[in-house]
């Protein structure tokens, strides 16, 4: 069996991360995926940020 490559990008800096956190960080916006370099940045002092989980490329393996 073949596994498929998962990649998703940051919606701040547009990289491919293995590891990307599910956020909100505006009053009106939606669930985005941000990294971990980028994920300070809108965290720190955000009124409106809410963490929604984390999105890993590999999944555990059962």
């Amino acid at each position: 069996m073949v596994r498929s490559i998962r990649v998703k990008h940051c919606v701040r800096c547009s990289q491919p991360a293995p590891t990307l956190f599910r956020v909100k960080y505006e009053e009106d916006g939606g669930w985005v995926f941000v990294c971990p370099h980028c994920w300070p940045q809108i965290s720190e002092n955000n009124s409106f940020y809410i963490y929604g989980g984390t999105w890993k490329a590999e999944k555990k393996k059962n």
